[in-house]
């Protein structure tokens, strides 16, 4: 055909068409343009950034490798949204601690927003967000977080979690229901002023709904939707899945809120949700600080979230390095044997008489390194960290892997190593790089009670029982990447000890 045959229609819209790419690339290499002396990393592609650069099996490890050729503060485009991440704790130290009021706000992903709205505690910021975290730890503390009383009622849990595993009666079992049901029953008496039984289907699977939907959170499909929010709302995918998973959690949460309400008694509050209750109705001329009940399904979201899920999987991981180390497993229960014997239960005060199990704790919190990217932040103004300029409103993700298994921080950084935390006498140490609730004004509210779960539930179970792989079966260290890293689904005998 010549050319000139050819109708002009046709060439309009060809020549339309070519200017409409060149517009949006023009657009796309302006919006990503970056400033003088901003961080180095891999070059992006036209509107996907360095989408086919990432390994979103195990980005955690890949962006650790990444550092060694970019350095420990480098630049991404990850689907398209510019983000300067930081390696090793020096570098985490000087951006969220030494500079922790120009690092403190979250990012409003279009995710977060399609989820809570970034309202409640984990992505709110501003005045709002101090409001709600105030709060919320004055109001968990006055019902005994980091007390005594708390201490009683997770080595109450146990009591239940203990019948549970001897009921398997020396049968191979995967343990993450009940473990996550034991956690979070925890969370659960200080929110709705109630535990669950192990057997409430209705709770067990508002626990399977919140453990899916984090992991699909965490997953490529999660970039997607924050880099093309309006293109995803039209698509099927996991990532409606997702949404699904959060909206059931929030509908199980809204009834236990309606149960409150129906007999609720202002002079005599119960538990977490009561307080709010009533904080909503004092709080009704200040509109910006974000009390009501909306925010009261989010705010409970994000303490199941941070009071169940990470516990739990710590907690898993613990189970896995014990049947992967069984001398490090009877080290522990020599230790339990010498300072608790088996005639009652641990408690916070033995703590410091136990360095070795305490270390054992630390270390499977290291290794298990559960949340890899802690929560990304967005910084308030223009800054200067590790010799680069960071322009405001710049997203920033912490690497925590590069933290937990930084070399100049831990003696053998990439084993599982309780001497780690102990010093040449045998004593419990922290080195500085320990930082798994994150650093500086945005560290895990939950970080005592997480603690206290873990040595209280960790201790309890091997002085009950010692933990092997089924007969046949090797250990695995596989995990799955979400927002947390979980391990793989695995069975374990209990085989009781007395």
């Amino acid at each position: 055909m010549d050319f000139m045959d050819i109708p002009d229609w046709l060439l309009d819209t060809r020549f339309l068409l070519l200017l409409s790419v060149v517009f949006l690339l023009v657009i796309d290499q302006i919006k990503t343009r970056k400033p003088k002396n901003f961080p180095p990393g891999p070059t992006p592609l036209p509107f996907i950034g360095n989408f086919l650069n990432l390994d979103y099996s195990q980005p955690h490890i890949h962006f650790t490798k990444m550092s060694n050729k970019y350095g420990n503060i480098y630049s991404l485009q990850l689907a398209g949204i510019p983000v300067v991440v930081l390696n090793s704790y020096a570098m985490v130290k000087e951006g969220f601690v030494d500079q922790g009021d120009i690092f403190v706000d979250r990012p409003a992903y279009p995710v977060f927003q399609k989820i809570n709205k970034c309202q409640g505690i984990a992505f709110n910021n501003g005045y709002s967000w101090k409001q709600q975290r105030r709060f919320t730890l004055s109001t968990l503390r006055n019902f005994g977080l980091g007390k005594k009383t708390l201490e009683s009622s997770i080595t109450e849990e146990f009591t239940f979690l203990h019948k549970a595993f001897i009921n398997i009666k020396g049968e191979p079992f995967n343990p993450h229901h009940v473990i996550i049901n034991a956690v979070s029953n925890i969370i659960c008496s200080l929110v709705f002023g109630q535990r669950f039984e192990y057997t409430d289907e209705r709770f067990l699977n508002m626990l399977n709904l919140l453990s899916k939907s984090l992991k699909l959170e965490g997953s490529v499909w999660a970039q997607l939707y924050n880099a093309f929010p309006r293109v995803m709302d039209l698509i099927p995918g996991p990532h409606k899945e997702m949404f699904s998973y959060f909206h059931q959690v929030r509908v199980f949460i809204r009834e236990e809120i309606e149960k409150h309400r129906a007999d609720w008694d202002p002079s005599s509050p119960r538990d977490f949700i009561d307080c709010y209750l009533s904080e909503i109705e004092k709080r009704t001329d200040d509109l910006e600080a974000g009390f009501h009940l909306e925010g009261l399904c989010h705010t409970v979201l994000d303490l199941f979230v941070a009071g169940t899920e990470t516990t739990s999987t710590t907690l898993l991981w613990s189970f896995v390095y014990m049947m992967k180390y069984p001398e490090i497993q009877e080290k522990v229960h020599a230790e339990i044997d010498r300072v608790i014997g088996r005639l009652r239960r641990p408690c916070m005060a033995d703590r410091a008489n136990m360095p070795y199990t305490d270390a054992v704790i630390h270390e499977t919190q290291r290794m298990g390194n559960i949340v890899p990217f802690s929560v990304p932040r967005v910084i308030s103004k223009d800054t200067n960290l590790g010799g680069y300029f960071i322009p405001k409103g710049m997203q920033v993700l912490p690497n925590m892997t590069s933290v937990l298994y930084d070399e100049t921080q831990f003696k053998s950084p990439h084993s599982f190593y309780p001497e780690n935390f102990l010093n040449t006498q045998g004593e419990f140490i922290k080195p500085d790089g320990f930082i798994p609730f994150s650093v500086g004004k945005r560290i895990c509210p939950g970080e005592s009670l997480a603690r206290m779960e873990l040595f209280i539930f960790f201790t309890s179970v091997l002085q009950s029982f010692t933990l092997s792989p089924p007969v046949g079966t090797k250990c695995s260290l596989d995990f799955d990447f979400g927002v947390t890293l979980s391990p793989k689904p695995f069975k374990m005998n209990a085989t009781p000890r007395f």
